[in-house]
């Protein structure tokens, strides 16, 4: 910054002193420096160099026409570079507008999975309820963009049809002599009951056309039927179920987790029941799961229907008597009761 004093004092003089004067000044100035440029390929500059070039290229228009040093390009660049190092300098941590805490961004998020059909208003308009206050521009930068067109998922129509829905679906047990057996069910979503049961050796369209018109009686038919695609499934049977003014709905291909209760009703049947017996033929089979849905209906307590079967049980207090065993499915379940001694 010295050296930077002098030669403004020393240019300040040369301006007082006579126009003969300053020229030869300039003159000699310009040999000098046209001498030390052929013996020094690069020049050292320092910051203070490079403020004293910035300020006076801001200062004078024609500074370009005495830039020996360096190329007019690279004053332009420090310029620039100073631009950006000042505006950094002013905006400092804390400045500007508030950041979104990370537990809003995770709340904007989870409401736009949760609803599908809302938009960054709906959102908003709700986060403002809870008392968290952000702009509708905030909400709709955080919200997860979408490619297709949004759209409930499986788990919410199911919600709001159980009681007009039904599932079908096949599974399979193996015999004592290698034979596959093929067992139809028929869950009405309505506190999860199996509504129809039968087993064959050969299913087929016809078949299974005959199962859903012996499930649904008169008019106990729901307003729709859950079904996957498989080829089982023939004309024959859409038929049946269009003449019982039933809609059928078909999961995508290897997608089991758009039928829900009925997998999982199987998953159930094979834990619980077919994967501790060895079945002899398609009556034995038959009886066996028979006996274990008489335990499904009336005893086993399930999860989903706050820890009571499809069939309600009563809560017997203590004082009805003592704990008595039950054994269900030829021991493979028991139902516990309170009676008098």
């Amino acid at each position: 910054m010295l050296d930077i004093a002098i030669a403004l004092i020393r240019t300040l003089a040369s301006v007082l002193g006579s126009p003969k004067d300053l020229a030869l000044e300039n003159l000699a100035l310009r040999q000098q420096l046209a001498v030390a440029k052929r013996h020094m390929k690069r020049s050292n500059l320092t910051d203070s160099d490079r403020v004293f070039w910035i300020v006076l290229a801001r200062c004078w228009g024609r500074w370009r026409d005495v830039v020996f040093v360096v190329k007019p390009d690279t004053v332009v660049r420090w310029h620039r570079l100073g631009f950006r190092y000042y505006w950094r300098r002013k905006s400092k941590p804390g400045s500007g507008r508030p950041r979104i805490a990370r537990e809003v961004r995770d709340l904007i998020r989870e409401m736009s999975s949760a609803n599908p059909l809302w938009g960054a208003p709906k959102i908003h308009g709700e986060l403002l309820k809870l008392g968290i206050e952000v702009s509708e521009a905030t909400v709709s930068r955080y919200m997860p963009h979408r490619k297709t067109r949004p759209s409930q998922s499986w788990k919410a129509f199911l919600a709001n049809h159980v009681r007009d829905l039904a599932s079908i679906d096949f599974f399979t047990v193996p015999t004592a002599t290698f034979r596959v057996l093929y067992v139809f069910l028929v869950l009405s979503h309505d506190r999860r009951r199996v509504v129809h049961l039968n087993v064959t050796a050969n299913p087929t369209s016809e078949w299974t056309g005959r199962q859903i018109v012996e499930a649904f009686p008169w008019d106990t038919a729901p307003k729709y039927l859950l079904r996957d695609g498989d080829g089982i499934y023939g004309d024959r049977f859409v038929s049946a179920v269009k003449r019982l003014g039933i809609e059928g709905l078909r999961s995508a291909p290897h997608s089991p987790w758009q039928n829900p209760f009925v997998e999982r009703i199987i998953g159930s049947i094979r834990r619980e029941c077919t994967d501790h017996v060895i079945v002899l033929n398609e009556r034995h089979l038959h009886r066996i799961l028979t006996g274990y849905f008489e335990c499904y209906h009336r005893s086993r307590t399930h999860l989903s229907l706050d820890k009571d079967p499809p069939e309600t049980r009563n809560v017997e207090p203590p004082e009805n008597g003592e704990i008595r065993a039950e054994p269900q499915v030829g021991g493979l379940h028991h139902r516990y009761t309170r009676k008098a001694a």
